[in-house]
């Protein structure tokens, strides 16, 4: 499996089988290029400009939005109901969270989460081997929730999304907030790492990755 982070929360997985999912794309008013990939899926957590520009991906794809399990390609997908702040979406709606079940590994996107999960929610997530996590607060969790996230979920790798970098056009904490102190860091220099099940740490690691767009 190929992760590659296209920007903000949109990245573009590439399953060994060659399906291609595109998570959370945005429209040009964030700052961040619009992608021009192509994809047979896409995730969308919620319906924000910033998270559900999905007519603008090419290739005619299965856009997943709601709650529930679906098979595409050959590959599972579960969509987690939770919400976009920590007030039951009174304050900026709700939030899919989408598993992935891709070459023998589960990856999990947890969109714009606002809150830290209950029993219910954690149950459905499963064993989680990669957690794309949201760390640059405001809108989603703040880094300490962020960290409790991780504590509930206990992915083998972490990659942070949805922080401040220089095209973003809005404020989010930079992710060096997220990760300082914290042990296990690896700044990967690019957009894209590989993953494989029989490679994947023994112990959890931090994936920092550079958005291509």
């Amino acid at each position: 499996m190929k992760v590659h982070w296209i920007g903000h929360a949109s990245f573009l997985i590439t399953a060994g089988n060659g399906t291609r999912i595109i998570t959370d794309p945005y429209d040009d008013s964030i700052g961040y290029r619009v992608p021009s990939e192509a994809a047979q899926v896409v995730t969308v957590s919620h319906d924000h400009f910033d998270h559900g520009n999905f007519a603008a991906v090419p290739g005619n794809p299965q856009v997943l939005k709601e709650p529930g399990a679906n098979q595409v390609a050959g590959l599972s997908f579960n969509g987690i109901r939770s919400s976009h702040d920590e007030a039951g979406g009174t304050k900026r709606g709700r939030n899919v969270m989408f598993t992935m079940d891709i070459d023998g590994m589960r990856l999990a996107h947890m969109g714009d989460l606002g809150h830290v999960l209950d029993a219910t929610q954690l149950k459905e997530l499963g064993k989680v081997d990669i957690l794309l996590l949201p760390v640059g607060g405001v809108y989603t969790v703040e880094y300490n929730e962020a960290w409790q996230l991780v504590e509930q979920v206990k992915p083998r790798v972490i990659i942070p999304m949805h922080f401040k970098t220089p095209s973003l056009k809005f404020d989010l904490a930079p992710v060096e907030r997220f990760f300082k102190g914290k042990k296990n860091v690896k700044h990967l220099n690019g957009p894209e790492v590989t993953v494989e099940s029989a490679t994947l740490p023994g112990e959890q690691e931090i994936w920092v990755l550079t958005p291509s767009h």
